[in-house]
């Protein structure tokens, strides 16, 4: 049932890290309604689960209408567009609100709501390079390297959304209005560096990339290469985990500079880097196994639900036969779970139905291209 049970949302179909968002609620038992184009979906879109999906052409004054009636019920909004479209569809706040002022109405856009670039185009790539969190990503003396599209849109955008949208809800719950939440993936991936900016105050971060303690710079807190190709994730930052580490090695310490003397940083790195390549991955997790050395294997993605530890928590689920990430955090009375992945459109007619509309009537719609 999920600890958000009984909550109702509407979700305005998007890309990315609307559906994110959407996908929260729904693992956390929340009843979202996904609003879809008429169209088709060209693969099943996991972002997508345990949603009902209701399709309506929202350029149909009649189509919209559905939706502010669905409005009256339910205890949130999102929606995804540029500033100023949905608006001109006839859903924005001001009408939505009209309709419901407890609504929370959640707009999730790249730039927000306002600044000079607010109606531009963009993708995670240039939020997260404005926000200064691309700089620092990448090789010493290499370009920035993207890291994927996690950071801006999900970490900054969708996760942000769904906590500023709780938090609202949580107003309401406690007796305020509803309101509005401005969530800007530039904004998320900005508060996403806090600790750099933290570390950068106390003289601890430069603006060099790949020469600091969490960017790669540090030779114990990177990745080696293995025997067999594969890679080893080490992270061993305070002295009593980089001595399990060391020893793990088979090194000597007194052989080494010491672990936070920069200057030799370039040697430490060529001796961990030349006794790494010595075997495989399986084997260093062997010996570092039931230690707090801080090493961990590089896992692909088809690879992660088979470590034992994701196996064990059960941190990959099957869903319909296809295996995905499972709902996270956990719950100890309301488990949450993750549910199907709907085709677009299997739920329009029932929703239609709990708003009043006959058989008659959801045909017309049909037929008139409304719904569908």
């Amino acid at each position: 049932m999920g600890p958000l049970n009984g909550l109702r949302i509407i979700e305005i179909g998007s890309i990315g890290p609307g559906p994110f968002a959407g996908m929260i609620f729904a693992d956390l038992g929340a009843e979202v309604i996904r609003i879809d184009r008429p169209g088709h979906d060209p693969y099943p879109e996991l972002l997508h689960r345990g949603r009902r999906s209701v399709v309506l052409d929202l350029k149909r004054p009649e189509a919209v209408e559905i939706v502010l009636r669905l409005v009256e019920s339910v205890d949130g909004f999102m929606e995804g567009f540029r500033p100023g479209v949905i608006e001109r569809l006839g859903l924005g706040p001001e009408a939505c609100l009209e309709r419901n002022p407890n609504l929370v109405y959640g707009r999730m856009t790249g730039w927000g709501q306002s600044g000079p670039l607010a109606k531009t185009a963009g993708h995670d790539i240039g939020y997260i390079a404005v926000a200064g969190a691309l700089h620092p990503i990448g090789p010493p003396g290499g370009a920035p390297v993207p890291p994927l599209n996690l950071v801006g849109d999900f970490g900054g955008g969708g996760m942000l959304l769904a906590v500023g949208m709780l938090s609202a809800l949580l107003h309401v719950q406690a007796g305020g209005r509803g309101q509005v939440v401005d969530a800007a993936m530039v904004d998320g991936a900005a508060l996403l560096t806090t600790f750099l900016h933290s570390m950068r105050h106390a003289g601890l971060w430069t603006d060099e990339r790949g020469a600091n303690l969490l960017d790669g710079g540090a030779p114990f807190y990177t990745t080696y290469e293995t025997a067999d190709g594969r890679r080893l994730a080490v992270g061993p930052l305070e002295p009593k985990f980089y001595a399990a580490f060391v020893e793990g090695l088979g090194i000597e310490p007194a052989d080494l500079p010491d672990q936070y003397d920069r200057s030799r940083w370039p040697e430490l790195r060529q001796r961990f880097a030349a006794v790494l390549f010595t075997k495989t991955q399986d084997e260093w997790m062997q010996i570092f196994a039931g230690t707090d050395a801080c090493v961990a294997p590089v896992q692909t993605l088809s690879d992660a639900a088979s470590h034992p530890h994701l196996r064990s928590r059960r941190t990959f689920v099957e869903v319909d036969g296809v295996e995905q990430p499972g709902p996270a955090p956990r719950f100890d009375r309301t488990p949450a779970s993750a549910g199907s992945v709907p085709e677009r459109g299997r739920d329009t007619d029932s929703v239609l139905a709990e708003l009043g509309f006959d058989g008659d009537d959801i045909a017309s719609l049909r037929q008139a291209g409304i719904a569908g």
